[in-house]
């Protein structure tokens, strides 16, 4: 957290996402007496957290000088309500970041001014277990050093990266922002689908959650892309094979199972945009 150190951080929403973020920062030893939360209602972990840290809040939370980071948490539909109040607290070398979805940086600036340094992030829900993924852009006001220090608070809940265009923020929404939804209906199907097999619930249930999360695992440690790692378990003419040519059509490619989490991925892509106006 040495990056992000300088200057204190206003936290403005501490709910699911929000209270990741900062569960994060004390684990990594950021400093509770820099930290500043805004949220009428936190869940009780968090207000427990928050309580034994010492952590200043209120609406907003007493400051002595501009936060250095003002990280917006707060709920998309909430935003225009939330940032009236919340602009004047920002000073001269203030950024804004928000992880906010469908937030547009053109409206935070009509907010926080036209001069504003304001970085847009897209995390996704495994950044509760520290094994997320986060997306960022940032406007031409935003220093180096700003970018720096927004990456290094993103960085608590798992990887980072940058994209050149905001508009590419939308796809990342579609994909890792929505895609562990995605996931967790494959563990369901295939707990459906054991089900129909002949299995009793809890035992589908655990053999589905097992074999998706491990199969993550090997995912994520394996230096292997995907498709190789799926090529490795497929015995020719085995068990294997026969259930992916349903999944994936006598072709090997484009099959049932592509052409349908593309078009999911495009009306995720397509709602993401309407959002954001």
């Amino acid at each position: 957290m040495s990056t992000a150190a300088a200057g204190s951080v206003l936290l403005v929403g501490a709910g699911r996402m929000g209270g990741a973020l900062l569960k994060g920062w004390l684990a990594g030893g950021y400093d509770p007496a820099r930290i500043f939360v805004q949220e009428p209602s936190p869940p009780p972990d968090i207000a427990e957290m928050i309580k034994a840290a010492g952590i200043v809040t209120g609406e907003p939370p007493a400051m002595e000088a501009p936060p250095r980071v003002i990280v917006l948490a707060v709920k998309p539909q909430m935003m225009d309500a939330a940032l009236p109040s919340i602009a004047p607290l920002a000073g001269a070398d203030t950024v804004v970041l928000s992880i906010a979805a469908g937030t547009s940086i053109a409206s935070m600036a009509r907010h926080f001014g036209p001069d504003a340094a304001i970085v847009r992030a897209m995390p996704n829900t495994p950044a509760a277990i520290g094994r997320g993924i986060t997306a960022l852009c940032a406007n031409p006001n935003a220093t180096p050093e700003q970018c720096a220090e927004c990456e290094a608070l993103l960085k608590v809940s798992g990887k980072t990266v940058w994209v050149g265009e905001e508009g590419l923020i939308d796809a990342v929404t579609a994909v890792s922002g929505s895609g562990p939804a995605y996931v967790f209906l494959l563990a369901e199907c295939l707990t459906e689908a054991a089900k129909a097999a002949g299995l009793d619930a809890d035992l589908a249930s655990r053999l589905a959650r097992a074999t998706v999360s491990g199969a993550g695992e090997m995912l994520h440690r394996s230096p292997l892309d995907p498709a190789e790692l799926r090529r490795n378990v497929t015995s020719p003419g085995g068990t294997t094979e026969a259930a992916l040519r349903v999944l994936m059509g006598e072709a090997g490619s484009t099959g049932p199972m592509e052409k349908l989490m593309t078009l999911a991925v495009a009306a995720a892509l397509a709602r993401a945009r309407e959002l954001a106006g």
